[in-house]
């Protein structure tokens, strides 16, 4: 495997994974809606082992490809270079900001359900939307630390699942499997095991709170906690 990451969206969540991945050694290719010339100061940043491209350019180049991106945009992602692709979804649907979509606002459909939709062929596994960006970076640990947070993740291929498990381990994360696409309203907004386990002190906001760990055994209780409250 060529250890290269592509991201479609390359605002917090996806620049915050880019920092993650260069320094666990992985060439990270970033694009966005607005063409790789806004991306230089990012890619300055994050080094020699980030360059800038188009979204089609960044899909074909990843061994994985990560969109984080509002969900409005989903519908225009390029979706035949995603085809056959470990596609990670980090995406979240909020109203306000996204418009109303019928299907996520009557809960006839999750988020990820309706994100593999857009993307037929791709082999989608949702993660990454559940932490708020600067806890992602502040919270990786070197596996086997005491104080190691967990990432929960759905989809429903198998074995991009344990591809994306083993790419969250090399970023500092253990990772809670939450089962099929259609069991990933467990971890949409709103839900017991979004953005809470990480806060330090949920009555701060969210750019205040200095995070804290939240490992395997507490999403696990979040995601029960969704389910008994569903």
């Amino acid at each position: 495997m060529n250890d290269t990451l592509g991201i479609i969206g390359s605002g917090r969540i996806g620049g915050a994974v880019a920092r993650l991945a260069v320094d666990a050694g992985i060439d990270v290719v970033l694009s966005n809606s607005r063409g790789p010339q806004t991306l230089r100061d990012l890619t300055d940043r994050l080094g020699p082992r980030a360059r800038a491209a188009t979204p089609a350019e960044a899909a074909a180049a990843g061994d994985w490809t990560l969109v984080a991106v509002p969900f409005s945009a989903v519908p225009h992602l390029p979706v035949d270079a995603l085809a056959g692709k470990i596609v990670i979804d980090a995406n979240n649907y909020y109203r306000l900001r996204d418009g109303v979509i019928a299907e996520l606002d009557t809960g006839s459909l999750t988020a990820g359900a309706l994100f593999q939709r857009y993307v037929p062929g791709a082999r989608t596994v949702k993660t990454f939307n559940t932490i708020y960006f600067e806890h992602l970076v502040s919270l990786a640990r070197p596996a086997g630390s005491a104080d190691r947070s967990a990432l929960p993740l759905a989809g429903d291929d198998d074995a991009a699942k344990q591809s994306v498990t083993a790419l969250l381990n090399r970023l500092g994360y253990d990772s809670v499997d939450v089962g099929a696409t259609t069991e990933s309203w467990r971890i949409q907004e709103g839900s017991p095991a979004y953005v809470l386990p990480y806060l330090s002190d949920p009555r701060l906001p969210w750019p205040q709170d200095p995070g804290k760990p939240a490992g395997v055994k507490e999403i696990r209780t979040a995601l029960e906690q969704a389910g008994s409250s569903s």
